[in-house]
């Protein structure tokens, strides 16, 4: 029986993990080798990292760094940062990545998505949609290249464009709920998971377990994605590696309606 999945999401700068808020002013917390270690014996569902400053500053992928995750990597590991081309794609599923997550490219140039489908399989490209709410309306628009540049488009047509032309997984990830563990947008989750038949992953808030259950038991079978909540504890923010146990998954699942 498929499972929602359960997503610690690390975000590289300058080589080091970090946390943000609102993707401003990054707090290191590690070293992201280190963290992979961890989250290992920790048996996570999947591992999600993104390099932060790649896109920003026109570099390609770090690929010493993506072989020295994936060589460590026990899990589905989904890599992000800096892609700009098919070549760079297939270089890194070649590195033993299982996904390839793209966003200010795939926005600008989505055509790269069905050629890159061709290659490797749709099943191992993520779009990651960086959403903000922007204007004195306050409208959702989709952001890029760390939320510095508008794109004017909805994350409506964004995903309606990522569809048609290939992706095998979306990532709705909400800029202003990033590192507030405030809890998950899930009135902005559920208009969005409507507009799709792709799987969907959601990262961008939750602050405790019981915001995971809730978004699973309100949107079933999407993935929930996390970057704080396994990184800090407790309420000063205490940098701590955590994932939950067996037991507490199962109950997290059970209380979510997955485990009767």
């Amino acid at each position: 029986m498929l499972r929602p999945r359960l997503i610690p999401c690390l975000l590289v700068h300058k080589n080091g993990l970090v946390k943000t808020v609102k993707f401003s002013d990054p707090k290191y917390v590690g070293d992201p080798i280190n963290a992979v270690r961890i989250f290992n014996e920790k048996q996570v569902d999947e591992l999600m990292v993104l390099d932060i400053d790649a896109t920003v500053q026109g570099c390609e992928p770090n690929f010493d760094l993506i072989s020295k995750l994936s060589t460590e990597c026990r899990m589905p590991l989904s890599y992000g940062g800096g892609v700009q081309s098919v070549e760079q794609i297939e270089r890194i599923i070649g590195l033993g990545v299982e996904k390839v997550a793209m966003s200010a490219q795939a926005i600008a140039n989505p055509d790269i998505i069905g050629r890159a489908a061709e290659r490797v399989g749709s099943q191992s490209l993520v779009v990651v949609v960086d959403i903000r709410h922007t204007g004195w309306r306050r409208r959702s628009e989709v952001v890029t290249h760390n939320a510095t540049r508008r794109t004017g488009m909805s994350p409506e047509d964004a995903i309606r464009l990522i569809e048609e032309h290939g992706a095998g997984e979306i990532v709705i990830n909400n800029v202003d709920r990033d590192g507030t563990m405030e809890g998950y947008d899930l009135a902005l989750i559920e208009r969005l998971c409507a507009k799709t038949t792709l799987p969907v992953t959601v990262l961008g808030g939750a602050g405790q377990l019981d915001d995971i259950a809730e978004l699973w038991q309100a949107e079933g079978l999407v993935g929930a994605a996390c970057g704080s909540l396994f990184v800090f504890k407790g309420r000063y923010r205490a940098v701590l590696i955590n994932y939950p146990n067996t037991e507490e998954k199962t109950r997290l699942l059970s209380d979510a309606g997955w485990v009767k």
